[in-house]
Parts: C-alpha cells; structure tokens; sequence
C-alpha cells in the first residue's frame, strides 16, 4: 500500500483534519501528523494512505500547493524508508571503549 507523503503542514493541522482534507478525494484508511517525541508538536509533515491506491494521483494532482490550515501543502509519494540516505554524522562516541570507570592496573 503506496502512502502519500504530505509536507509544510501548519502546526496546528491535526490527524483528523488531514484526513477530512484528503477525503475529498477518496476513502481514507489513515492519516497521520508527525510529531516530536519529546513536544508533542507537530513537525510539519505527516502521511496518508487512501484504501484505493488509485486516489494518489488524483491527490497529487488536484491538493499539491492547496491550502490547509492557512499553508500550502506539497503532497507526493512517500518514498520507502530504506530508499532514504543513512544520517551518518562520523566521529567515534565511544571514546576509550565506552567505559566511565578507570581501569586499575594493580
């Protein structure tokens, strides 16, 4: 089942007010707003699945740019995670072997 990715959301867009925007264009089976682990607060951006795939393209076609919640919003496929590049920040965090203590050298 291919999502929607759905990105600039205004903070104040909730999971049921995505999901009643995107019923305009078909059955929705779920719509979800992102939110941060440690807020709560959205994070601009969430997903949607139609039960008939055949509603993506229309959804890209007819909500790309429109208005919710006072943004314009880009939808477009969502991309598989694994197709995402890896978050490689590099640098060693373990330091000495990832110990605290000292070791004693009786």
């Amino acid at each position: 089942m291919a999502n929607l990715f759905i990105g600039s959301l205004a903070y104040a867009t909730t999971d049921d007010s995505l999901k009643a925007h995107f019923e305009q264009i078909g059955e929705v089976e779920s719509a979800r707003v992102m939110t941060d682990r440690d807020t709560g607060r959205s994070r601009g951006f969430g997903f949607v699945t139609f039960v008939s795939e055949d509603n993506n393209k229309k959804a890209i076609t007819e909500l790309d740019g429109k208005d919710l919640d006072g943004r314009a919003i880009n939808v477009s496929e969502a991309r598989p995670r694994e197709d995402r590049p890896k978050r490689d920040f590099g640098g060693d965090r373990g330091g000495n072997g990832g110990g605290s203590f000292r070791q004693r050298s009786w």
